[in-house]
Formats: structure tokens, C-alpha cells, sequence
């Protein structure tokens, strides 16, 4: 009886098995994007501590916001 609930006769349906192999691709997919963004950022935030010349600006002053 359950089975039938759920639609199970004789097998998994190709049309099923198909779109989670797609979606299992596209998860490991973005999983690889996110660990290369992750690395990428990382990169960039040493070379930011590395190079302070952007951190150290010395204004005197705040300058007037335009109107």
C-alpha cells in the first residue's frame, strides 16, 4: 500500500533519477565555485593587510558632502 502512495511501481522513474544526478552535479558545481571565491578572498584580504598604504590615509579634515 505504500508504494503505491508514493507512486513506486516496478522501479525509480529515469526522468527522476536524471534530475537529481543534474542537481547533484550543480551541488558539487557550486560547492567547487564557493571554495574558489573562499580562496580568491582570502588572497585578497592578505594582500590588503600586506599592502596598509590604503589603510594609513591621513586626512586632517572631513571634506563637505556635495549638495
Amino acid at each position: 500500500m505504500a508504494k503505491a502512495l508514493l507512486g513506486y511501481v516496478g522501479g525509480s522513474d529515469p526522468r527522476v533519477l536524471s534530475e537529481m544526478r543534474r542537481l547533484q552535479q550543480r551541488v558539487q558545481d557550486l560547492e567547487s565555485e564557493l571554495i574558489r571565491m573562499q580562496a580568491e578572498n582570502d588572497m585578497l584580504s592578505a594582500a590588503a593587510r600586506h599592502d596598509g598604504s590604503m589603510l594609513d590615509l591621513d586626512v586632517p579634515q572631513a571634506e563637505p558632502a556635495l549638495t
